[in-house]
């Protein structure tokens, strides 16, 4: 669920940072470049914050 929180959250955050790109015309393929970044930082991101920490052995 938390997981699910966070891309929902970050694919917000890309949406509106692509369109304020598109806004202030910044050429596009810089805005594609701009969201794949930002969709991989997410992804680690979400992963990194709602891993299961391993049991200690």
């Amino acid at each position: 669920m938390s997981f699910g929180l966070y891309a929902i959250g970050f694919a917000i955050l890309i949406a509106g940072l692509t369109y304020a790109a598109y806004l202030v015309h910044m050429p596009a393929h810089w805005i594609v470049v701009g969201a794949i970044v930002l969709l991989g930082v997410g992804i680690l991101s979400a992963v990194k914050a709602t891993r299961q920490k391993d049991p200690s052995e």
